[in-house]
């Protein structure tokens, strides 16, 4: 397999899934079935989240470890440092390898259901940039990439700030940044720009996901502080009971967001496919990558 590093030396445009492990065995089914349907576009790698607490987070190493055995593509497991002490990350670290998982998408993680903030566990971390270092002194082999927020991580004061909460994770050894969902350009070229000043040198993805449902939408970005633009409300608003037109209004959006970031010089897109293929179907079927 490949390190996120190696797979962005690449000149095409990378495209890659993002999957949730799913908790019964009709959602793997469903999941695989969506996989064999976008792995007909030749992603050059699917990541998988991770769940905070229980057995989600083995599950994690048990489906990238599935997904690069019954496809041959790479894949990257999410690794949190919720509720997990140094010594347990670790562990979970040699489980990823020795699974062959080569690449780590590190993040501090947000909250357990129920608490109001992030809580560090005794002998725990607290910030992604400590996950990142702890990962490349102890597993320097192992590709990272990192969380990126063109509008801002809801906990940070300002945009300024955020960008170098992101340089740390950066200087600390990640490989790769990909950005939270978002859905005005505009704003990630300005983040773009801002990133770069900053002298910020690794590859800074794109994350877009694919509106399929209004109502969730909504639920989404108000937990993640991404902007909606009033246009694109009002238009998916006027369908609200059409589920058909809402997708085709959502897959036309990313379509546009899409083939306007790699014009304008974006090295790939990660898709936030929500375990579904139809968009993204639709997407890869009208960027032809």
């Amino acid at each position: 397999m490949t390190t996120l590093s190696e797979i962005f030396t690449t000149d095409r445009p990378v495209v890659s899934i993002e999957v949730f492990p799913p908790k019964t065995e009709k959602g793997d089914l469903a999941l695989f079935k969506m996989l064999d349907c976008l792995t007909q576009y030749k992603p050059q790698f699917v990541s998988c989240t991770y769940g905070a607490g229980g057995s989600v987070r083995t599950r994690t190493i048990d489906l990238c470890q599935q997904i690069q055995q019954r496809y041959n593509i790479p894949t990257t497991a999410h690794l949190t440092c919720v509720g997990s002490t140094r010594d347990e990350i670790i562990e979970l670290l040699k489980d990823a390898k020795a699974a062959g998982i080569q690449n780590i998408m590190a993040l501090r993680g947000d909250a357990p259901e129920g608490a109001e903030s992030f809580e560090t566990v005794s002998d725990g971390l607290s910030y992604a940039d400590e996950l990142v270092q702890l990962i490349n002194e102890n597993f320097p082999e192992i590709g990272m990439g990192v969380a990126a927020y063109p509008e801002k991580h809801t906990e940070a004061a300002d945009l300024e700030t955020d960008l170098q909460n992101l340089k740390r994770k950066i200087d600390a050894g990640a490989d790769v940044a990909f950005t939270q969902l978002f859905f005005v350009n505009d704003n990630f070229y300005r983040f773009r720009e801002m990133y770069q000043q900053a002298g910020c040198k690794i590859p800074l993805v794109p994350g877009i996901m694919p509106i399929t449902e209004f109502a969730r939408i909504k639920r989404i970005t108000a937990m993640c502080g991404a902007i909606f633009p009033d246009e694109l409300a009002a238009k998916l608003e006027a369908v609200q009971d059409d589920k058909e037109a809402q997708m085709e209004i959502g897959v036309n959006h990313a379509i546009a967001q899409c083939q306007d970031l790699l014009n304008q010089g974006a090295p790939g897109i990660h898709f936030y496919a929500l375990n579904k293929s139809q968009a993204c179907q639709q997407i890869l079927e009208a960027l032809n990558l």
